[in-house]
Parts: C-alpha cells; sequence; structure tokens
C-alpha cells in the first residue's frame, strides 16, 4: 500500500463540526497509510475544532477564517490550499454543502470525482471507494486513476476514532486570498427559515414510524416512545407525505442518511430508499406485522406483530426499566 497524503475538509456549521468531519479522520487514516493527514476549517472559532482534530487523528490542521461559507468561496480556498500542500486525495463530507464543493473543486483542479462513499478498501495500489447506486440497491466499487481524487463520505459510514488526548499535530492559521472571478455570487443577507429543527444525524437513539402505524393518531405512539428513550423521531416518505409530521423528520435517500446506536423502526416495510439511509445504525429493532418485509433483511432483531399493539407494550416496558 502506498504512502499518501490526505486532505479532510471539516464543515461547521455555527462554530460546531458536522458529525462526519471527525469522523473522516478513521478513513483519511487508512488511506493516508505512512502519508500526512491534513485537517482544513474554516471558522473564525476554530480552535477547538483545530485541537479536536489532532485527537482524532490529523497530523496538521490548517485554519482559515473564510468570513462566510459560500460554496464557491470554500472550493476557491480548498484549491489553493491543495495547490499548496499537494495532496493525493481530499475528502469532504457528504452534506448538502459538500455535495456542492467537491463537483466544483474536482473540475477545477481536474481530479477524479467519487460522490457518497461508503466503504473504503486500500489493499492494493490505489484505493477502492464503495458507493450506492440505483438508490442504493446495487454498491459499486470504484477506483479513480487521477493525480487528485476528490472524494465524499456518507455520514455515520465510518467510526470517529478515540480522541487521544496525547496526540500532536501542527495547527496553523492561513491567510488565502480569493479572487473577485471566482465569486460568481455575493451573499447579501441570510434568511433563517423558522421550522421545526431535528438533528437525526447526531441522534444515538432514532424511534421511526413508517405508514404501517396507520393513522396520524397512532403515529402519536412514536413519540411517546422516543420521550421514554429520549430518543429523536425518524420518519418514512409516506408518512411525510401523509402529513403526521414534519419533513425534518424524514430518514432515507431523500431524507437524512443516519447512523445512531439504535434504530427502531415500527410499521416500516424497508423500501430500499429508506434502509439506504439508516443501514449504518449499530443495532436495529423492527416490528412488522408482514412477515415478508424487506426490513427483516437488516433488522438484528425482529419481530412480527402489529406496530399498533407492540408499541404500548414497549412503552410499559421500557418505563419499568427506567424506573
Amino acid at each position: 500500500m502506498a504512502d499518501r497524503n490526505v486532505m479532510v475538509y471539516i464543515e461547521s456549521v455555527k462554530g460546531e463540526p458536522v458529525k462526519v468531519g471527525y469522523e473522516m479522520l478513521t478513513p483519511a487514516r487508512e488511506i493516508a497509510g505512512g502519508g500526512k493527514v491534513t485537517a482544513a476549517v474554516m471558522d473564525s472559532s476554530a480552535d477547538s475544532i483545530a485541537n479536536d482534530a489532532v485527537s482524532f487523528g490529523a497530523d496538521e490542521v490548517i485554519t482559515v477564517d473564510t468570513g462566510d461559507f459560500s460554496a464557491e468561496k470554500i472550493t476557491s480556498v480548498l484549491k489553493s490550499l491543495a495547490d499548496e500542500h499537494r495532496p493525493d486525495v481530499v475528502l469532504i463530507g457528504s452534506t448538502p454543502a459538500g455535495r456542492e464543493i467537491a463537483p466544483r473543486l474536482a473540475a477545477r483542479a481536474g481530479a477524479g470525482c467519487v460522490s457518497d462513499v461508503s466503504a473504503v478498501d486500500c489493499s492494493g495500489e490505489s484505493p477502492v471507494y464503495t458507493t450506492p447506486l440505483y438508490g442504493g440497491t446495487i454498491l459499486n466499487n470504484v477506483s479513480a486513476v487521477t493525480p487528485l481524487q476528490v472524494v465524499t463520505i456518507r455520514s455515520g459510514a465510518f467510526k470517529k476514532a478515540d480522541a487521544d488526548a496525547s496526540g500532536s499535530g501542527d495547527i496553523k492559521a492561513e491567510t488565502v486570498e480569493v479572487p473577485d472571478s471566482d465569486l460568481k455570487t455575493k451573499i447579501t443577507d441570510s434568511v433563517v427559515e423558522i421550522s421545526e429543527q431535528v438533528n437525526l444525524e447526531d441522534a444515538e437513539i432514532i424511534v421511526t414510524g413508517g405508514k404501517g402505524m396507520g393513522s396520524e393518531e397512532d403515529f402519536a405512539l412514536i413519540q411517546q416512545l422516543a420521550d421514554v428513550l429520549g430518543a429523536t423521531v425518524g420518519a418514512t416518505r409516506p408518512v411525510i407525505e401523509a402529513g403526521w409530521v414534519s419533513r425534518a423528520h424524514q430518514v432515507g435517500q431523500s431524507g437524512k442518511i443516519v447512523a445512531p446506536k439504535l434504530y427502531m423502526a415500527f410499521g416500516v416495510s424497508g423500501a430500499t430508499q429508506h434502509v439506504t439511509g439508516m443501514i449504518g445504525s449499530d443495532y436495529i429493532v423492527a416490528v412488522n406485522k408482514d412477515e415478508e418485509a424487506p426490513i427483516f433483511d437488516v433488522a438484528d432483531v425482529g419481530i412480527v406483530g402489529d406496530a399498533k399493539k407492540v408499541l404500548p407494550i414497549f412503552i410499559e416496558e421500557c418505563k419499568k426499566i427506567k424506573a
């Protein structure tokens, strides 16, 4: 396995790193072999993120205060850093922003771009990346042959390394001038939509209900169990379209990609579009009255039964355990 230099862009929102940011340092170390892992942080309050990045495996952290987080500006800064530090691979989180930045960077740098990677094999001369195709029904292995590879990593696909408080790495601030010609748009104002905030990506326990719950009234049982467990409520696309809960709760290919420690699915059939959004969960419990439901193919524990009848039992037993 060749030694490579890897750059990881750790995206942040309001001074906090996105979940996949530190997770990417795990495959970065594997891809690098004996090479260097450099983290790039673009936040004016980046000191804590930089220190954490070192403890999670970065050899070097470069901080750049970009002022704002437009895709054009981040792309320009990453291109300048790549030209200066010459990484072989740039890893970017597969977030809405990351999915916009990665192809821009690849196009400008003449690099190969591999999207939504869920696994990496570094046993050969070149890394082989596993990505889903056709809504996750097929897993495809991809190897890029360009000198620079830009890769987006799916949140939850890799586990964050245990923090090493004794880890040492260089942290340095750099100033990168962004040419006006690189900026096609200008941010004049930011408007925050007033909507329900649901942090599915960082949840350790998610209780999800599907159309098999039958009605909005019965779906309330999902919230009751979530309250007992201190969990977050998830939902399938049919539930969202029925208006039982807001779209902020949607798990799946067209919703949020999640990887909690415990994922509980009630009345969820297990359509491919949903399964690809939660297959990275550590432990999956499924309840469905159809014993042939595809959700049982990925569940660690499967219960054949009516979710509306099983849920009250779950709620009462969990209350007893927590009492």
